[in-house]
């Protein structure tokens, strides 16, 4: 089962009222179904969210940490439809589509483009492939990607690239209270009893971690599983994680680099012509130069590395491993 934001909602009504007999009538569904697709949720999610009373439904520590998650993404889905229906209300002409692939420079990125009066649409995916087939056939404007080192991406030839940073480190997130995360930078070795989740959907995420475990004579356990799961199972101390190195450190979750950086992604923009490429691009390129600001572990290695996003765009004559056509 993939988590839903269908699934985060009824976890809040549950919460909210304290009864699966109250949640059940709120969300319009019977009791049944709802305590059918709670034990769904426990089931992917890998323990108890609530306990069960006879005076109603309390959090367990775990459901406390995901219902933390929960709630701002779907107050966001919310505030998401209702700027939806405004846009389609009022915008005039067409709208411009943009797929990304996930990334925390999105929501600067977007707030930008809708400052210049472009009415943004966003088609998400874990897939990169799946974005660039959609784009070629016309069904998206631009679209936002990353190429995982050691696995080119299928781009169709009538594309035109962008480089917005040649090669990104990816770091990796850890309980807080972690031995490991007192230190700066960890080592695999450091990790290499730890149970480790990737999600295998994401285009050459899993042989990348498979190639990077092997080059360390490492061999921890591994688990598949979404962002959401991974985020909640990191911060009850379950699991740890490849993430983007623009993640920042939090009550719940530690982001530390890894040494060597034996892990890095290419980051793309994607459209059919020049001038859609230029119409956006700077846009993102600030947008992603803020969140890398954030994030005090990636801002310390960009200073030290010397490496910064492509101006306009323009490809840089250093890691080129990955065969990709960059616009010029």
């Amino acid at each position: 089962m993939e988590l839903e934001v269908r699934h985060l909602r009824a976890l809040c009504a549950i919460a909210d009222t304290g009864s699966l007999h109250r949640a059940a009538r709120q969300l319009g569904v019977a009791q049944p179904s709802l305590s059918t697709q709670l034990r769904r949720i426990e089931h992917e999610l890998g323990g108890a969210l609530f306990t069960r009373e006879r005076t109603g439904c309390r959090p367990t520590p775990l459901g406390h940490v995901v219902l933390g998650r929960a709630r701002p993404l779907v107050a966001e889905m919310r505030a998401l439809v209702a700027e939806a229906r405004t846009a389609a209300a009022t915008v005039d002409g067409p709208q411009l589509r943009i797929g990304s692939t996930a990334s925390r420079a999105l929501a600067g990125w977007l707030r930008r483009l809708r400052a210049r009066n472009l009415e943004p649409v966003l088609q998400m995916d874990v897939s990169p492939n799946a974005l660039l087939r959609m784009l070629a056939d016309g069904q998206l404007d631009v679209a936002f990607v990353h190429e995982v080192e050691g696995s080119p991406l299928r781009i169709p030839p009538e594309l035109e690239l962008r480089v917005l940073m040649e090669r990104e480190p990816q770091f990796v997130s850890l309980p807080p209270d972690h031995p490991a995360a007192a230190k700066p930078e960890v080592s695999l070795h450091d990790l290499a009893d730890d149970r480790w989740m990737v999600d295998p959907t994401v285009d050459g995420e899993w042989d990348a971690v498979q190639r990077m475990f092997r080059a360390a004579g490492v061999n921890p356990h591994v688990l598949h599983g979404d962002y959401y799961t991974t985020d909640a199972l990191v911060a009850t101390g379950e699991v740890v994680a490849v993430c983007q190195p623009t993640h920042v450190d939090g009550p719940t979750m530690a982001v530390r680099r890894i040494q060597g950086d034996p892990l890095g992604v290419r980051l793309l923009l994607a459209a059919r012509t020049q001038e859609e490429l230029d119409a956006v691009y700077p846009e993102l390129e600030e947008a992603y130069e803020e969140v890398a600001l954030q994030a005090p572990g990636y801002r310390e290695w960009l200073e030290r590395t010397g490496n910064a996003p492509n101006k306009g765009g323009r490809p840089s004559e250093e890691g080129r491993p990955m065969h990709v056509r960059v616009a010029t």
